[in-house]
């Protein structure tokens, strides 16, 4: 049965392997904006909102034919620190799927799809946590912080929420109750290392809470070094058989939270598509520092590999 089959992106899926964005970030800072603050790039939707859709437009022209929201770091507690009340901080969310929206009207001919993102409870902290996991709080208390921001996204009618760079297989169970009641399907993507999560967990305790869910559009991976992708999808799709797989990894650099910078040399390849497609992926893009270039590239295996 096709997760979700009541979803356009769910039957697209069906029909093949649909190209993601890359890292909004990346495309941010390209554009000459500073992302040195705790809400990242969550920041310029209150500040350069005409920025954040020129970044979409770049992935746009690129061939993605899905777009992820610029609501990763987004909270409620964090535009709360900047003096904005609950209905303004709403408003912020609703705003970033109204951009991504925006920018996806300038596709010739191809339907593009809208992917709030939803990061972890790392992110938000903005200390690198997302890479850690841990955090010491329970499902309950991780379905309750990320409840709001789910609610708040949905409102403003996305095509799917992306549950990801999830760390903690915790957390993942937390994310999905959290989303269970939101209208919409959902795809979850972990963050591994080593072949297991950042919290060093078996992959299948992170891909477990979503077998089974016809909530779930497609499991997999994000954030992580393309050389983790393989075994993360061969282990996702053993947790979740007949699911769509997911993966959107990052250039393979390094983020060192304690100096706020990337450490390292890129290894992102377009050449490992095929790759990722013969195991099932469905969903492909790539993650932070994958630019419009890298993307354009991906499309083009794409192509090739079709």
């Amino acid at each position: 049965m096709t997760p979700h089959p009541g979803s356009p992106l769910a039957q697209a899926l069906d029909q093949g392997t649909v190209l993601l964005d890359g890292g909004l970030a990346h495309q941010l800072e390209a554009q000459g904006n500073d992302l040195g603050d705790e809400l990242w790039s969550a920041r310029l939707l209150a500040e350069a909102p005409g920025e954040v859709e020129a970044a979409h437009a770049a992935y746009v022209r690129a061939g993605a034919r899905v777009l992820i929201t610029a609501s990763y770091q987004a909270s409620f507690e964090g535009f709360g620190r900047r003096g904005r009340d609950a209905a303004q901080a709403a408003a912020l969310f609703r705003r970033s799927v109204e951009l991504a929206r925006a920018a996806a009207r300038g596709a010739t001919g191809e339907q593009v799809w809208i992917a709030a993102s939803v990061g972890p409870y790392g992110a938000v902290l903005a200390d690198g946590s997302e890479y850690r996991g841990r955090y010491g709080l329970g499902v309950a208390e991780l379905a309750d912080f990320h409840r709001p921001r789910i609610e708040a996204l949905a409102a403003a009618e996305p095509d799917v929420l992306a549950l990801e760079t999830v760390p903690d297989a915790v957390e993942a169970e937390a994310l999905l109750r959290a989303a269970a009641d939101c209208g919409l399907p959902v795809w979850l993507s972990c963050t591994v290392a080593g072949g297991r999560t950042r919290a060093g967990q078996p992959l299948a305790e992170a891909f477990g809470p979503a077998a089974g869910n016809p909530q779930v559009l497609a499991v997999g991976v994000n954030c992580c070094a393309s050389e983790e992708v393989d075994a993360a999808l061969e282990a996702a799709a053993r947790a979740c058989p007949g699911v769509p797989l997911v993966a959107y990894p990052n250039s393979g650099e390094g983020w060192d939270a304690a100096r706020a910078r990337w450490t390292g040399s890129p290894s992102f390849a377009a050449r490992r598509v095929p790759g990722w497609v013969a195991r099932g992926a469905r969903l492909v893009g790539g993650c932070c520092r994958v630019g419009p270039r890298d993307i354009a590239a991906v499309g083009r295996m794409l192509r090739q590999d079709g």
